[in-house]
């Protein structure tokens, strides 16, 4: 047994001090970014963030509606055998802006094959709770050497060897997070999980090192936990419970009285009972449990919205900086912690 006594933080722990800026207008702010992956050669350009593989979020009406902002949608899993893949595969445009993901069974790694040959889609992936295990080095192995010029993103790990090793063993991206999502119960199920901040700043300084990219997956709130994302090194900013609530969403909707208006929608994890009842794994065995839960958020409409919120938040952010560009915002991100009695400073 060890303990590190190192501060590790949350996005809650922090704020961003203001700097001097000769922006006179968010307009003037770039925040698509381009990049050019390390194992697979292919360049990707856009807007770096992406809406969770989860049921309720992960839909292909969310992707049509966030492709008009150069925003990517992870498919969830179990829409993976939709025939509405077919139709992205004949789509001049859209398909830089989605992604296929899939657990480790050769059933879901055929599946990704069958697809990935069929769109040459920007990115498909590698999805489970837990990185750490052998078995998904090997998947990952298996899956560039059939897909070797494909962007591969594979997770989630929260600590710098790990995402060493997945990044060396294939993976072009990593996601980063145990836990923080709104809807995950991990850490308290488990006792297992690391502070998302310092995981992002951990995990992007060693994938960075390699050539690699990291997704900041989970834990933001509002547009100013994707700014503190990005602010730490993360390439990729992945976000869940921001997008849910919305009618590109597929959760059930909640309805009261005779009001034929919904007033609220279903959302849950992806590891909750709601989700593995859905999906044919039901707790039927002592050694498995949910790890997730399940909520009613409000009803919010179309998403549009939203994300010209949180696209507004990420150019406000960059003026209050100096960041002309996304690229540059880490460079001129200077953190202060806020949640101690004596606040101190950490430049990034």
């Amino acid at each position: 047994m060890l303990i590190s006594e190192d501060v590790k933080l949350d996005y809650s722990d922090v704020l961003i001090r203001p700097k001097r800026s000769t922006l006179k207008t968010r307009a003037s702010v770039d925040i698509e970014r381009r990049y050019c992956f390390r194992n697979s050669k292919r360049e990707w350009s856009g807007v770096p963030i992406m809406a969770a593989n989860m049921d309720t979020v992960g839909t292909f009406k969310m992707h049509e509606a966030l492709a008009q902002f150069h925003v990517t949608t992870c498919i969830a899993k179990a829409l993976n055998t939709e025939e509405d893949w077919w139709k992205i595969a004949y789509k001049e445009k859209g398909r830089e802006y989605i992604a296929i993901m899939a657990g480790i069974s050769d059933e879901e790694m055929n599946r990704v094959v069958e697809v990935w040959n069929s769109t040459r889609m920007s990115f498909i992936g590698i999805d489970v709770a837990n990185g750490y295990t052998i078995a998904v080095v090997d998947a990952l192995k298996k899956l560039r050497d059939k897909l070797p010029q494909a962007t591969i993103v594979c997770g989630n790990v929260v600590t710098a060897d790990m995402t060493a090793e997945l990044i060396l063993a294939g993976a072009d991206i990593v996601k980063v997070g145990v836990g923080p999502g709104s809807v995950c119960t991990t850490r308290v199920k488990t006792g297992i999980g690391y502070p998302q901040l310092s995981a992002v700043i951990e995990c992007a300084d060693a994938a960075h090192g390699l050539g690699g990219h990291i997704i900041a997956d989970g834990g933001c709130n509002n547009s100013g936990d994707v700014v503190k994302a990005f602010a730490a090194g993360a390439d990729f900013v992945m976000i869940g419970g921001m997008l849910a609530g919305h009618e590109e969403c597929a959760g059930e909707l909640v309805f009261e009285d005779d009001n034929p208006e919904p007033i609220g929608m279903q959302f849950y994890g992806m590891a909750s009972e709601t989700a593995m009842e859905k999906h044919g794994k039901l707790i039927t065995n002592e050694y498995r449990g949910s790890e997730g839960k399940t909520v009613t958020v409000p009803y919010r409409g179309p998403v549009k919205p939203t994300i010209v919120d949180i696209l507004s938040g990420l150019r406000s952010a960059c003026t209050y900086v100096g960041a002309s560009n996304l690229k540059q915002l880490s460079k001129c991100t200077t953190f202060v912690r806020v949640n101690n009695t004596h606040n101190t400073i950490y430049g990034v």
